[in-house]
């Protein structure tokens, strides 16, 4: 085991979109762990959009990283050290050990993972955070019937991938936007959407919108709010009476800054709430934290999917820990294919 520690911390907050210059790479001694603490040497992170909302210093359901603190994240690895009965040494564990090649968390804020069961970068995405929040969320709050019509952006990451999914298990018509032709290939091909947009391909939301209604022409019942922005504008004049909206990101505005505070949103909060209001939508936020109580009936149920292959998986791999910022930048420029995960060893 090595005694040199490596984390990338935040130098500097952004204005607008990172930039390399916003971290820094630093050294420094492996941690030790207290009692009832597990030290774990990470084999592999992951990338998730909503730690560019932690690199601003702004209200949010979570604090900011502090200037000169180790990057957010989670990460799953090898316990090497622990003073707790519920791991020992051998043992793989998933927490939130940063941007790093080791991390020290309480035994009770981990949880085990069997690479018997599945390549174990399954817990950084399909069989976690964002495997959760898109079942979750399309699940208790999108309400899903058969025969309705599903739409989500993102379609080929690892929380729009699994809405589409299970909606397409559950009976409904499950429409995908995505940047890219290879994206919305990969959507229809790989994840069994129905028919995915490319929204890179329309200038503005009402060509979007137009193209979404030859693929939507019982209109949008579920809109899965993961995105924001012109895919936001094309869709809410298709929503029909009581359709569900659950949101749990606002990627495209993410690099204004300020979690969204300074982007140049056209859609109006008049025409926004008018549109809710006449026709009876339900719209509702959530953050995936809040809900960890129900994860294990979420495994219990998906995990077997997984595992025999109904439910696919995509996974975008980045080699080494320098390259994470890197990897992150592209994240949020839509780059990668599938979901971002980084290679630490």
């Amino acid at each position: 085991m090595t005694d040199q520690m490596h984390r990338i911390t935040l130098a500097s907050r952004p204005d607008g979109p990172p930039t390399a210059d916003n971290f820094k790479m630093e050294t420094g001694p492996v941690p030790t762990p207290g009692e009832g603490e597990v030290l774990v040497r990470v084999h592999y992170m992951s990338l998730d959009p909503y730690m560019r909302g932690r690199m601003d210093d702004a209200k949010s359901y979570a604090a900011p990283v502090p200037i000169g603190g180790t990057m957010e994240g989670g990460a799953v690895g090898e316990v090497i050290a622990s003073n707790s009965d519920a791991f020992k040494p051998g043992d793989f564990a998933f927490g939130m050990f940063g941007w790093a090649t080791h991390g020290v968390q309480p035994a009770k804020m981990l949880r085990k993972v069997d690479p018997a069961h599945g390549p174990i970068t399954a817990s950084l995405g399909v069989l976690g955070m964002p495997g959760f929040t898109g079942y979750h969320g399309l699940t208790e709050i999108g309400r899903p019937k058969a025969g309705e019509t599903l739409v989500v952006a993102a379609a080929t990451g690892p929380v729009g991938s699994m809405v589409g999914q299970v909606a397409k298990s559950m009976g409904l018509r499950t429409v995908g936007i995505a940047g890219g032709a290879d994206k919305c290939k990969m959507a229809v091909e790989t994840f069994g959407f129905d028919a995915c947009l490319d929204h890179r391909a329309y200038d503005d939301a009402k060509a979007l919108r137009e193209a979404l209604k030859a693929e939507c022409p019982k209109g949008i019942d579920i809109y899965f709010e993961n995105v924001g922005g012109k895919v936001l504008e094309a869709v809410m004049p298709m929503m029909n009476p009581h359709g569900r909206i659950p949101i749990c990101g606002m990627i495209a505005w993410y690099n204004a800054g300020g979690l969204g505070d300074g982007a140049n949103a056209p859609l109006t909060a008049p025409k926004l709430w008018r549109t809710i209001l006449v026709n009876f939508l339900s719209v509702q936020g959530f953050i995936i934290s809040n809900h960890w109580n129900q994860f294990p009936a979420f495994l219990s149920e998906i995990g077997p999917k997984v595992a025999s292959g109904e439910i696919k998986v995509v996974e975008d791999v980045a080699e080494g820990l320098e390259n994470a910022p890197q990897a992150f930048i592209g994240l949020l420029q839509g780059k990668n294919m599938g979901k971002q995960i980084v290679k630490v060893i």
